[in-house]
């Protein structure tokens, strides 16, 4: 039987590489369409907790998982042999970037490597993971036609980007359009039929380079615009005037704007990652990608902006820093979400220790954290916020907006906000200081 119409019958069983914010949904959205699935992932404990129908991603109901288990449509694995197992397969590891910002495609290629031991006629290969326009035709696929085999003939090769936004209520895995890119166009019109099983509208491009750079082109727009106000952000500080304010009066524009928020840095697996992958490869063809670069530059300034107005807050108060008490709300890099990853409040809370504060935080997503990428050395417990405990800092900083917080409530017991996300707004009160 045809891949297509195995896929087009529900024949086709379905193997995802990467059982994150990414590939879980993918799971559960091929298990709704009637697909068997299998996951796989490097990670035991997650592998375990799968099968027993614990979720690990506070969007992903338990329940959900253990309706598909119980109906025995997937099983989680970290046994790649399992692949001779499956028709079609979709990677969505990490590509995060090593230190110099140089893109890390160390889980792509140790995937990719793992794919090809066990490669044969018939199976589709989707890539998810971000990156650099080229990476599908020039990583993936020489291994996988070492093995005798003819992209677009034996075996089909496509990219597709992924658009997840977690905690969004708006759009999830079935209603965001997709794109799809493949090595020949037998391997997009494979790409395509697998696609359009589970998500609405699926897009196809002319190759697996348009496709990664469309990914690419989304995050970096974002990247700019959010760069834009917070260097705006900054000067209308100096200024004296409320880059809120005129955000929101520039809003009323009914064409030729689009607003953007100012932050305390960039969070995320996108934003803050995504834009270097680009500018990496544009010096293969020595080319300076200035804007990204720019944009890079501010962002991941931001955070010292931060800790400098916290500084000034506390000495607006007799105090100074060494000696001051900081609790940071909101460690999530988005609003009601548990999601931690690239998040700025990881960073504020180490530049905040390095310079001799004592820091808690409180997240009600995120009951504790360690092991970070970037900060391994940093391990936490989110603190009960009281009104004994909040009179016990200097200072507390709004770093995540998490609907559920009080801020009038927060006003009334804190000595000091610092606050990041314009959260406060609706209050005036000389204990607020905007960052």
């Amino acid at each position: 039987m045809m891949l297509t119409q195995k896929i087009k019958d529900r024949k086709a069983r379905i193997g995802v590489i990467g059982l994150g914010y990414v590939g879980l949904p993918l799971v559960i959205r091929f298990c709704e369409e009637r697909f068997r699935v299998i996951g796989f992932d490097i990670d035991p404990v997650k592998v375990k907790k799968l099968n027993l129908g614990e979720s690990y991603i506070k969007h992903i109901q338990p329940e959900r998982l253990k309706e598909i288990i119980n109906k025995k449509a997937f099983e989680a694995t970290s046994d790649y042999r399992r692949l001779k197992d499956v028709d079609c397969i979709i990677i969505c590891v990490p590509t995060p970037l090593k230190k110099n910002k140089d893109p890390d495609l160390s889980y792509v290629k140790m995937t990719s490597d793992e794919i090809a031991r066990h490669l044969r006629k018939g199976h589709l290969v989707s890539l998810e993971s971000t990156t650099y326009p080229g990476t599908t035709r020039e990583i993936l696929l020489p291994g996988f036609e070492a093995k005798g085999l003819k992209a677009g003939k034996d075996f089909f090769l496509v990219f597709s980007p992924e658009r997840e936004d977690p905690g969004n209520p708006k759009y999830n895995t079935r209603n965001i359009p997709k794109v799809v890119g493949g090595i020949t166009p037998q391997c997009t019109e494979a790409g395509r039929t697998l696609y359009e099983q589970i998500i609405d509208r699926v897009i196809t491009v002319q190759s697996t380079e348009v496709a990664e750079f469309t990914k690419l082109l989304e995050n970096i727009f974002r990247g700019v615009n959010i760069a834009l106000v917070n260097e705006l952000k900054m000067l209308a500080d100096r200024m004296g005037i409320d880059i809120w304010e005129v955000i929101e009066a520039s809003s009323t524009k009914p064409f030729g704007f689009m607003p953007f928020y100012p932050g305390p840095g960039l969070g995320g697996h996108c934003i803050p990652i995504d834009p270097f992958y680009l500018s990496w490869k544009a010096k293969e063809y020595d080319f300076t990608t200035r804007f990204i670069e720019l944009a890079g530059e501010i962002n991941t300034g931001m955070p010292d902006y931060v800790v400098a107005r916290i500084i000034d807050g506390l000495n607006t108060n007799g105090k100074c820093l060494k000696t001051s008490k900081i609790l940071v709300l909101g460690v999530a890099y988005k609003k009601d979400t548990d999601d931690i990853r690239e998040s700025p409040a990881v960073e504020i809370i180490s530049m905040l220790k390095d310079k001799g504060a004592k820091v808690d935080y409180h997240d009600p997503h995120i009951p504790s954290f360690s092991g970070m990428r970037h900060y391994p050395g940093l391990s936490m417990r989110s603190i009960p916020l009281t009104e004994n405990s909040l009179k016990r800092y200097d200072c507390a900083v709004i770093i995540t907006d998490h609907s559920m917080y009080d801020y009038a409530w927060l006003v009334k017991n804190c000595k000091l906000i610092v606050d990041t996300r314009n959260a406060a707004k609706s209050i005036k009160s000389r204990k607020i200081i905007k960052a």
